[in-house]
């Protein structure tokens, strides 16, 4: 299952916890990415908010990774499941794709 998540941080007024915080953010993100949960990010400009594209077989899953996020205590998220649309043009592009020879 996709889900479109909208992370918002409020990073602690400490800045050496707040450099920890990154850094360890930067680690597990990396980790969640490997393992295909992150899909894809964006910033959003002038904020500490992200978009992301995250992958998980269900909302519990997504939770977990989610809560597994050393920032998770400092951030709001916002998540929509998402659902194939038929006009999707990335599913188009693979439906039509040549397949590998055997």
């Amino acid at each position: 299952m996709e889900f479109l998540v909208r992370m918002s941080v409020h990073w602690p007024a400490e800045s050496a916890l707040a450099d920890e915080l990154r850094r360890a953010e930067g680690v597990r993100a990396r980790e969640l990415a490997d393992q295909g949960v992150i899909v894809r990010l964006w910033r959003l400009p002038g904020t500490t908010a992200n978009w992301g594209l995250w992958r998980a077989p269900d909302a519990t899953e997504l939770h977990a990774a989610l809560m597994s996020l050393p920032l998770a205590p400092h951030a709001e998220f916002e998540v929509q499941a998402l659902a194939e649309h038929p006009n999707d043009p990335a599913a188009r592009q693979q439906a039509t794709a040549p397949s590998a020879p055997a």
